[in-house]
């Protein structure tokens, strides 16, 4: 049995959705301020480029003055995770004391949520002069689109 709603109801349900989308908006923007956040005194997060093409994500990371042996990258349905340490080196002369530095050392951590449907298993990542290259296959969206389902003809008995 359907039950008929009213203009009030619709306008209560349509309210309800609302509420809830905002709700999950909000979650996901306090999310990314607590992540955004270093959760390590002396982390640094460095500054992160998401493109978009037809069948891809992007990301460009930049981190200079680091190797790729100091990086780990995870990878999630809906987040990847940057991180690793970018060390000092060793100055070759003895240094009496600094007048200026404005590179970040140490822990880095930078998470960047995910919003399309990414193949993890052929994501690849490249360092090429200090930028980090990370690219995403998207998989194809399937919802919406039309299967055509056989049918077979039998005879009754």
């Amino acid at each position: 049995m359907v039950k008929n709603v009213g203009p009030a109801g619709l306008e209560r349900i349509e309210l309800h959705r609302l509420m809830e989308r905002v709700g999950r908006l909000f979650s996901v923007l306090q999310e990314a301020a607590q992540e955004q956040l270093p959760a390590i005194a002396g982390a640094w997060v460095p500054p992160v480029d998401v493109c978009e093409t037809a069948g891809a994500v992007c990301l460009r990371i930049e981190l200079p003055g680091v190797t790729a042996s100091q990086i780990k990258i995870g990878l999630s349905s809906n987040k990847v995770r940057i991180y690793g340490e970018k060390k000092k080196r060793n100055p070759r002369q003895r240094i009496v004391s600094h007048l200026c530095s404005e590179r970040s050392y140490g822990h880095f951590n930078r998470v960047v949520p995910v919003r399309w449907t990414i193949s993890l298993t052929e994501a690849k990542a490249e360092l090429i002069n200090g930028m980090l290259l990370i690219n995403l296959p998207k998989i194809k969206d399937r919802r919406g689109s039309e299967l055509r389902v056989p049918i077979t003809e039998t005879e009754s008995i």
